[in-house]
């Protein structure tokens, strides 16, 4: 079971004063100006580059006792090399010369994707399969045909004509339907469940292919509806990295908001694997 306590890192503002210090001690010269401890963080925050390296430094500050085995060292360097188009030692050398990374930073740089993943399958990965059964229903793809008009009367007059089969959806689409989809002849996705306004996602969910519904009056428009196609999502590799992903940055959300509160106010956060 991994344990995390963001919490502790309540204090990472502070902590990163002191981290560099309050001397006026040069860290950074560019052309003629050099910038002293004093004026890094200021300038971290002006740059609104601040929440990002907090974000890093909390992330940090849960992997670092996650250790890599031989191998998948191995190949973290070997995928590095091969993302940054390195070919040995010699390529490293010139890319951390050129970048001002020492080699131990470059060690933690070429780890550190992988220790994120190792933290998340630790974390969450016992945890996919009843997490995708509830986040299922917005996974689903759906295609579907509309056509939309703001008159109710050539809505109906269209309905009508689509069910006695006088000219098809994708016809009248074309020339009547006043949105983007009508350059697609009504058709829309295949696209995530969730991507359809509620109330249309909640009518294909419970449609059956080819239905065709009655104009319905969503805000300006009036909507002819028909489902073509729902294909159920699946718990495949890709769907359990997508769910990792979310669970993770869900996490880190919480984190960071936790560290905006008062230390002494802030509730402890412990996730279990």
């Amino acid at each position: 079971m991994l344990r995390t306590q963001p919490q502790a890192l309540l204090q990472a503002p502070v902590l990163l004063f002191l981290l560099f210090g309050i001397s006026m001690a040069p860290v950074l010269q560019l052309g003629d100006r050099t910038i002293d401890s004093a004026e890094l963080v200021p300038l971290l925050v002006q740059y609104q580059l601040l929440p990002q390296l907090l974000r890093e430094l909390t992330i940090d500050s849960v992997i670092a006792a996650i250790t890599l085995t031989e191998e998948e060292r191995s190949q973290a360097e070997a995928q590095f090399d091969q993302q940054h188009q390195l070919n040995g030692d010699t390529d490293r050398q010139a890319w951390t010369q050129q970048r001002g990374i020492a080699a131990t930073q470059l060690e933690q740089i070429m780890t550190r994707p992988w220790r994120i993943q190792k933290f998340k399958l630790l974390t969450w990965g016992n945890r996919l399969e009843s997490y995708f059964l509830t986040q299922k229903p917005q996974y689903d793809q759906v295609t579907y045909s509309l056509l939309r008009t703001p008159d109710p009367e050539i809505a109906q007059e269209l309905y009508f004509r689509i069910k006695a089969g006088e000219q098809t959806f994708a016809e009248l689409a074309r020339e009547y339907s006043q949105g983007p989809e009508a350059e697609t002849d009504g058709v829309i996705g295949p696209v995530p469940m969730s991507q359809p306004y509620p109330a249309l996602a909640e009518r294909l969910r419970h449609s059956q292919p080819g239905q065709i519904h009655p104009p319905t009056r969503m805000g300006e428009w009036f909507v002819l509806l028909r489902l073509e196609e729902i294909t159920s999502a699946q718990l495949d590799e890709a769907m359990r990295q997508k769910l990792l992903d979310e669970l993770f940055e869900a996490w880190i959300t919480e984190a960071l908001s936790q560290q905006a509160k008062p230390a002494q106010s802030a509730p402890a956060l412990a996730l279990s694997a």
